[in-house]
């Protein structure tokens, strides 16, 4: 089992920066990717970003040049630095951790952080 905390949402202003935090823990030794989502109020959940044990990553359109992810594997930390922020950014952003664990790959979720931009 892979328990998921998520950290760092707030509320700021157009173009202004955050950055968010997500730790996994308990069995973490078989966790891959490591992954940002996003879910406005009467949207799908959308992926922001991820990035996979050896670094390599994937961004939505919408993140490519404001939006930076990066991972520490000895902690199994994601951070997903977020700049120039708009406000079509706001929603709810939740950590996804991959795990291949046997039997797997297992999906886990944390609660997510809110993250409103508003002037």
């Amino acid at each position: 089992q892979v328990q998921v905390a998520e950290s760092g949402g707030g509320l700021v202003q157009p173009g202004e920066s955050l950055r968010l935090s997500c730790k996994a823990s308990g069995s973490t030794s078989s966790v891959n990717r490591l992954g940002w989502y996003r879910q406005a109020p009467g949207k799908e959940r959308e992926l922001v970003a991820r990035i996979a044990r050896q670094g390599s990553t994937r961004y939505a359109d919408f993140a490519k040049g404001r939006f930076t992810i990066s991972r520490d594997n000895a902690e199994t930390t994601v951070a997903l630095q977020m700049n120039d922020l708009k406000p079509d950014d706001a929603a709810v952003y939740h950590c996804q951790v991959e795990d291949y664990a046997e039997g797997g790959p297992f999906y886990y979720w944390g609660q997510g952080t809110q993250v409103t931009v508003s002037s």
